[in-house]
């Protein structure tokens, strides 16, 4: 059974976040961001250190925060949903590889209306955002929905308060879909919001939502599921409904062109293909060039290489998608010529 169906969400943060008192720096490895990527890397911090005696000490703070603390370099690495430029990997001296892909969901608590049921597309999700759809029975969800009977309900929009990755991600499609939200608003960490509440983390969007009659919201699959919250199917690129699953986030994620791209920059929202999540996502993981601890950094080469090669299956059981094998030989090739300590890759050092 998975950590998250033995302990709450909440729980899990807590327990996950703490320094072990007195273990020795070797025997934790230190990284913080992305809460995309949080349940996954909870479940592969616990099978590693049972396997290895090496624990994963990761702060789920979402992406900006991950972004400040590596580059600080209080933390061994950090993780992103967004991708920094090349520029910014450069002033910072940093590298970026991808390590895992998912989806995220519009969730919604909207009274007799259960769990999938709902249809959203992505110019009804600009509406809701920007607020000129302002009630659940509007007609353009009226038009997606024919067969559900919708409440005379006003919508509550809740949103991210903190810099996040899935915030990057979910404004990126929303850019995509209209041209004024890409003007006006644009795609970012964190935006301008023109309505809505703010909750800081996954956890607080999906807390928001469930406590809050007729919200909306954004969030990982992987959050949504563990809440039991209401969540959307979607109109895609190619004009088909579909349900977020782990075949719908690897449909999406296998248009990505990994290997043409530099420093891994590719962004996966909206993909083309019958069955194809429109908002696909990915995660990166940011680590010095030039690491401060070479052994701190070889340690955590040593747990992403085993997460790429033995926690495929944890990945999917949690409904997010491994790194194809030709990408993760691109990217560890990568490391043995940009993670350098002494001119020497540091997963040689000892």
């Amino acid at each position: 059974m998975s950590l998250f169906k033995t302990i709450t969400l909440g729980a899990a943060v807590a327990t996950f976040t703490i320094t072990l008192a007195g273990a020795s720096f070797a025997a934790e490895i230190s990284g913080a961001g992305s809460s995309f990527i949080y349940p996954v890397f909870a479940k592969w911090g616990d099978t590693y250190k049972k396997a290895t005696g090496t624990g994963l000490n990761y702060q789920s703070i979402g992406s900006g925060g991950g972004i400040k603390q590596v580059e600080a370099k209080t933390v061994t690495f950090g993780a992103s949903d967004m991708p920094l430029s090349d520029a910014d990997l450069t002033k910072n001296g940093l590298t970026q590889f991808p390590m895992i892909s998912g989806g995220i969901v519009p969730m919604y608590n909207i009274e007799g209306v259960k769990p999938g049921e709902l249809v959203l597309d992505g110019k009804t999700l600009v509406g809701i955002y920007m607020g000129t759809i302002t009630m659940w029975n509007d007609p353009a969800i009226v038009a997606l929905n024919k067969d559900l009977k919708l409440p005379a309900e006003p919508i509550v929009v809740v949103h991210r308060s903190d810099g996040s990755g899935t915030t990057f991600n979910f404004t990126d499609y929303l850019s995509k879909m209209s041209p004024e939200w890409k003007d006006k608003i644009g795609s970012d960490t964190a935006v301008e919001w023109p309505v809505g509440l703010g909750a800081k983390g996954s956890e607080g969007v999906a807390n928001t939502v469930k406590q809050t009659a007729g919200a909306v919201g954004y969030n990982e699959y992987a959050y949504v599921i563990q809440n039991n919250l209401g969540y959307a199917k979607m109109l895609n690129a190619a004009g088909k409904v579909v349900s977020p699953s782990l075949e719908t986030f690897a449909s999406a994620a296998s248009n990505a062109d990994w290997a043409g791209t530099k420093n891994f920059h590719v962004i996966i929202t909206n993909q083309p293909g019958d069955k194809s999540w429109p908002i696909a996502a990915s995660t990166w993981v940011l680590i010095h060039t030039n690491p401060a601890d070479p052994k701190a950094a070889g340690e955590a080469l040593k747990f992403f290489d085993w997460a790429y090669k033995s926690g495929k299956d944890e990945a999917k059981t949690l409904d997010y998608v491994a790194i194809p094998d030709n990408v993760v030989a691109l990217i560890e090739k990568a490391w043995s010529t940009t993670i350098l300590s002494g001119g020497k890759p540091v997963m040689m050092t000892k």
